[in-house]
């Protein structure tokens, strides 16, 4: 008789959910009841809205991973305009490397411009190594040394690599097809 209790509780909780759950999603005038929060939908639904927070931004990582650039390329920019530096590395990343969008290595300098602007490491070691190509942006061997040396204050390693290679691209990035980041003058 003991066991019959808990069985019917439990019976009981769960028929009184079941019109709960049918609620979870209805608007009403005071918004949406127990909203989905966590999805991937939920998170383009509000990049759409234009939100933006440390976890949405973050999430732009899953998918650009995924394969989903257009979608990353909306949450980054979002991000980005909203100030968030590693949001513009990514926007730089994805414009290098024309995923979600046509290859326009004007905009990735100019992301990773705006970055180290703001303080970045990673955003003046990019725009650094930016200014040294000319990728992007006209070259500028002085000043593109001088951004990677204060990422390199900052702390940032590669930063560093770059410096013991005498200011060499091609340590930091062996992998890079060298017809992209060839001078076009």
């Amino acid at each position: 008789m003991t066991y019959r209790f808990p069985i019917r509780l439990a019976a009981l909780l769960a028929a009184l959910a079941l019109p709960a759950a049918a609620a979870d999603d209805t608007d009403d005038a005071h918004g949406t009841l127990n909203p989905d929060e966590m999805t991937w939908q939920s998170m383009l639904d509000r990049a759409d809205r234009g939100e933006t927070g440390m976890v949405l931004c973050s999430s732009g990582y899953m998918l650009t991973k995924s394969g989903n650039h257009a979608a990353a390329r909306t949450l980054f920019r979002n991000c980005a305009d909203a100030g968030y530096t590693g949001a513009m590395t990514w926007m730089s990343q994805l414009d290098n490397n024309g995923l979600g969008a046509e290859y326009d290595p004007d905009a990735a300098a100019d992301w990773d411009r705006q970055a180290a602007e703001r303080g970045d490491p990673v955003g003046k070691f990019n725009y650094g190594l930016d200014l040294i190509r000319g990728h992007g942006v006209p070259r500028d061997v002085e000043a593109g040394r001088a951004l990677v040396d204060e990422a390199a204050r900052d702390g940032l390693k590669i930063a560093r690599q770059m410096q013991d290679s005498g200011y060499d691209p091609e340590a930091v990035t062996p992998d890079a097809d060298r017809w992209k980041y060839a001078p076009l003058f």
